[in-house]
């Protein structure tokens, strides 16, 4: 019940902010009346938030009830979209998302991955995170699934003669169902999440947390995530891609951008329970392998106009690398030989810097797109995915390294 909770609560909570842009990116982009930049705009903006947040949230997670904590996240969260279903002008939409930006990062991020690490002290860590990023992957792809098919249940058989009066009354109702679901998540933690296992600090050491800046492995796997985070970021691009450059409609487009989210929980489980056979950092190298070479092979415009097919094998190849990192980088932490009772501060060091991409990649993305519309525009948004993976790829051998080592008698 407990990995359950933190699965459902893990998933939820972001839906709204991400879930929603993901899935639905060329309607909510009609809808809203805004460019790619400023919708990438409003997305810097929960960066700029979410980095303050994350040292903020890590020392508030090492201090205060877990549980206490992620409910007010969700319930909060939720608020937000009767926000968003009032359709409101991209400067509000910018402010919106950076109040999520606390909601989900500074009460809830840092307590998400300390419950989790505690629960893997009973199995492994590798099959915990495994199981957390696998089973928001299902989640997320039940969910799109179900929202695509509401939204188009809502329009008329055929969607290309959709008004946009009709468009934004579907949207709307997908962002209600997103709502209540997060409600729903709250309810679920206070009465399914135990007490934790460890004890909150009494007190805030700073000298004892500045410790972990001293580490090595910090930065590697710091290095790592932003690297990994970079390629998920782009997943936004997925059903756009389709539409602009191979010619799908918009609600195939949409398909295309749920059936990529259908590969993380098989990727991610299985990362988790295979990490535990030859070890989460090599298995982490592996990873950026498999994503540095998907995305290549977008940005070197070889999938063109009518070549479903080729752009479905794509995502689904550059996914498993995504997600398998996805179910990995918090996992090594004990790898890097950091103690449980800093995980708070840990996750949130690890955090400012590995998620740095909810700040740049936004607007670099709609930049690229708005700058070479078309195909030029996606090649070069994953020619940059596919530089991000080289320095990941390198991190990533570096801390295995280190990790084999520390590992010595």
């Amino acid at each position: 019940m407990a990995i359950a909770a933190l699965i459902i609560a893990g998933e939820s909570i972001f839906l709204l902010p991400f879930g929603l842009a993901r899935i639905f990116r060329p309607t909510l982009l009609d809808v809203f009346h805004v460019t790619n930049l400023e919708l990438g705009a409003a997305y810097s903006a929960y960066g700029v938030v979410a980095i303050a947040a994350y040292l903020f949230g890590g020392l508030l997670a090492d201090r205060f009830a877990t549980r206490t904590m992620l409910f007010v996240a969700l319930t909060s969260t939720a608020a937000g979209g009767l926000v968003m279903m009032a359709i409101p002008s991209s400067s509000t939409l910018a402010i919106l998302y950076g109040y999520w930006g606390i909601t989900t990062i500074a009460l809830f991020w840092s307590p998400l991955i300390r419950a989790t690490r505690e629960w893997g002290l009973d199995f492994s860590q590798s099959r915990a995170f495994g199981l957390l990023e696998g089973g928001r992957g299902a989640l997320a792809a039940v969910m799109a699934s179900i929202m695509v098919f509401l939204f188009a249940a809502l329009l008329p058989e055929d969607s290309a003669t959709a008004s946009l009066a009709q468009r934004t009354d579907s949207l709307r109702q997908v962002i209600l169902l997103l709502s209540a679901i997060t409600c729903g998540a709250a309810l679920l933690i206070w009465f399914a999440l135990p007490e934790r296992k460890a004890p909150p600090r009494s007190a805030i050491s700073l000298c004892r947390d500045a410790r972990l800046f001293a580490m090595p492995s910090v930065w590697l796997q710091a290095a790592i995530i932003l690297c990994a985070y970079v390629g998920f970021k782009a997943i936004d691009d997925f059903s756009l891609y389709a539409n602009q450059v191979i010619g799908l409609n918009e609600v195939d487009a949409i398909r295309i951008g749920a059936i990529s989210l259908w590969i993380r929980p098989v990727a991610a489980t299985g990362a988790g329970y295979l990490a535990e056979r030859i070890g989460a950092p090599i298995l982490t190298v592996i990873c950026f392998v498999l994503l540095a070479v998907g995305s290549s092979v977008l940005a070197s415009g070889f999938v063109g106009a009518g070549m479903a097919w080729a752009f479905v094998l794509t995502i689904i190849f550059t996914c498993v690398g995504i997600f398998g990192l996805r179910g990995l980088y918090f996992a090594i932490m004990q790898d890097g030989g950091i103690p449980l009772e800093q995980t708070g501060f840990a996750v949130g060091l690890l955090s400012v810097i590995g998620y740095a991409p909810d700040i740049f990649m936004g607007p670099l993305m709609g930049y690229l797109l708005d700058r070479s519309p078309g195909a030029a525009g996606h090649n070069h948004v994953f020619l940059v995915v596919t530089l991000f993976a080289a320095l990941g790829l390198i991190a990533s051998y570096l801390f295995a390294q280190l990790a084999r080592r520390q590992a010595r008698p």
